[in-house]
């Protein structure tokens, strides 16, 4: 069977269903942009009762508990069991590299690190997912909208992953033990590193070096750059088979920038060091 419920249609998981349905997949899902309403218990345990595999994509509860397993979790059983997580799981490492061994639950995400037990606990593919880039949401158009900083924090680095490589590997676990795999390209880097490569892609002049008091960010942008981490991947290049197309920033935000620019597809590409484990 090649059926699959979805909690959750969002972002990740709308790039997952488009691969899926080009492959003759069946999918639905829950979701503002999804077919069924989450709270509808008899539509869903009738979607369940059909479906082959289940992914979920849905936040924890910040007052405890899962709310796919809390609802839910009795109708999962003898299905493939798929998780969309975090690597902010991990916390703040001082830039360490960290693998799936690593211990969980010491960073600003506790509700993430429960459910991201739980789901474990369920025998579910957990995926941990650094910072997401794609089409539409990707440092391109933010330099584009003027919504980005360039803050000055030496030696500050975090990964990230292409939307596309992470619907890649969901796909790739499905022939897979249940576990925990680490979805991420292959070069962890600053974020300024990031944003320089756009605006040279852009043709444009990076933002102005900040310290974080004169960025005047967010709490919750002010709590990411307070980790620093590398999130390394061999267990899912070794367990699922799983290599990046996107193994570097640079190849996903030129590919990014190919897609909106035609032109820029016959482009020199620039060389890239990469860091792997």
């Amino acid at each position: 069977m090649t059926n699959l419920l979805i909690f959750g249609l969002g972002y990740t998981a709308n790039v997952l269903t488009a691969q899926l349905r080009a492959d003759g997949w069946t999918v639905c899902a829950t979701g503002r942009d999804g077919e069924l309403d989450f709270a509808d218990c008899a539509a869903v345990e009738s979607a369940l009762a059909g479906a082959s595999h289940v992914l979920s994509s849905v936040p924890p509860d910040p007052a405890g508990g899962d709310p796919v397993l809390v609802t839910y979790g009795a109708k999962l059983r003898k299905k493939w069991l798929g998780y969309l997580s975090s690597t902010g799981v991990y916390g703040d490492t001082g830039g360490a590299w960290v693998d799936e061994t690593a211990p969980i639950g010491i960073g600003r995400r506790t509700a993430r690190s429960e459910a991201d037990l739980a789901w474990q606990r369920a025998d579910a593919h957990v995926f941990r997912l650094p910072g997401i880039y794609g089409p539409g949401r990707s440092p391109l158009d933010r330099v584009t909208s003027g919504a980005t900083h360039r803050i000055d924090l030496p030696g500050q680095v975090f990964s990230r992953v292409h939307v596309e490589d992470i619907a890649r590997g969901v796909i790739a676990g499905f022939a897979a033990p249940a576990g925990v795999y680490n979805l991420a390209d292959d070069c962890p880097v600053s974020q300024n590193a990031v944003i320089e490569e756009a605006c040279r892609l852009l043709g444009r002049e990076p933002p102005p070096l900040l310290s974080l008091e004169e960025a005047g960010l967010s709490p919750q942008a002010r709590a990411f750059y307070a980790e620093n981490r590398r999130v390394a991947n061999g267990r899912a290049k070794r367990v699922l088979g799983w290599r990046p197309a996107y193994p570097t920033y640079r190849e996903g935000l030129r590919a990014l920038s190919a897609m909106n620019n035609p032109a820029s597809a016959t482009a020199t590409p620039a060389t890239a060091n990469t860091f792997q484990r």
